[in-house]
């Protein structure tokens, strides 16, 4: 690689919980020989996801080159975080051939595309693509919107009404952005979930798009790696229900994040997880727990009352610390609910 070479960046978006994470997990395995550097933006105080990264780190892409933007999300924080992380990994002795970027599920995607032309950057680095994850079993069922059978009655009453939602605006728009979608958990979703998924998927983009079932995070890096989209000179043809916007805001979420004391019992913390995702419409849930008895850290990932859990790693001289990150709409949000509901 020479100096005048742009470094690729895949940006590596999708709704809460649809496996971007996993994906990049499998990336790193299978880099292709490349030295990979991963940036990853926390929506919230604990970063689950990039601890979850650093303990896949090899000398293929080495924990510091693993970096969490954890301030607010990336495309509100450019000049603070992302132009100053990105000129850091520019400066490292051994610069990486190909970076990934784990947005928030929140984010949305075409702001952060902007910033690629800010002029201390726009001459080191390009997007090579944009690659968005959706649920297909979640999309087949609508469920990227609050309440899809309310939304359409409100819009066959009134047409002039505001029907979006948040969630969907953030769906339409990662959509709007890709150059390719992965439906993910698709062995969960079957033959007639990815169909209802695909078509919904579709239905919302601009234009056509590979559209390609995945399970646990597994696909040929060089169907996603080395796109050559240059998809910062082509944000015409990625439209936005924010273009226009000087900015976006993220007030229609909130997270709140839950201490634990140690738990006896992981089932019944599941069962009270999946109880807050059906009384109090949580959307996502995602931690470390510390279980009586146990060296090691019970890692947790929800989204809506499906919840995943696996013994990671042992504490080792990490504090015992039980936290979960819980996200929700912003009127969804009764933190004294959901500490009462966890046994907080």
């Amino acid at each position: 690689m020479t100096d005048l070479t742009k470094i690729p960046v895949t940006v590596i978006t999708g709704f809460l919980g649809a496996g971007k994470t996993t994906l990049i997990r499998h990336l790193m395995a299978n880099p292709q020989g490349k030295r990979l550097a991963v940036l990853v933006n926390e929506f919230g105080s604990v970063g689950v996801d990039g601890d979850i990264l650093r303990s896949c780190a090899d000398e293929n892409c080495p924990v510091d080159n693993i970096v969490e933007l954890a301030n607010g999300c990336i495309c509100c924080t450019v000049t603070d975080d992302f132009i100053p992380t990105i000129e850091a990994l520019m400066a490292r002795p051994e610069r990486p051939d190909h970076i990934l970027i784990e947005t928030s599920g929140l984010a949305l995607p075409k702001p952060l595309l902007k910033a690629f032309d800010w002029p201390a950057i726009r001459s080191k680095i390009t997007v090579d693509g944009v690659i968005a994850l959706a649920d297909a079993e979640a999309v087949a069922a609508g469920r990227f919107a609050p309440d899809v059978a309310a939304v359409d009655a409100q819009r066959a009453a009134d047409d002039s009404i505001d029907h979006e939602t948040p969630l969907s605006e953030v769906f339409e728009d990662q959509i709007a952005c890709a150059d390719i979608v992965l439906l993910s958990k698709a062995d969960l979703a079957g033959e007639a979930g990815l169909a209802a998924a695909r078509a919904v998927i579709e239905a919302e983009a601009p234009r056509q798009l590979p559209i390609l079932p995945l399970t646990e995070g597994v696909i040929d890096p060089k169907v996603v790696l080395g796109l050559g989209a240059a998809a910062e000179d082509d944000l015409a043809a990625r439209p936005s229900h924010h273009d226009g916007a000087a900015d976006h805001e993220h007030d229609d979420f909130d997270t709140v994040v839950i201490d634990l004391p140690e738990v006896s019992d992981p089932e019944a913390l599941i069962a009270a997880i999946q109880r807050l995702a059906r009384e109090q419409r949580i959307l996502r849930v995602k931690g470390h727990v510390a279980v009586a008895g146990k060296p090691m850290r019970l890692l947790i990932q929800a989204v809506g009352e499906r919840v995943r859990h696996q013994f990671d790693r042992p504490w080792g001289a990490d504090p015992r610390r039980s936290a979960l990150v819980v996200i929700a709409e912003h009127h969804d949000v009764d933190e004294a609910a959901i500490r009462a509901v966890l046994g907080a």
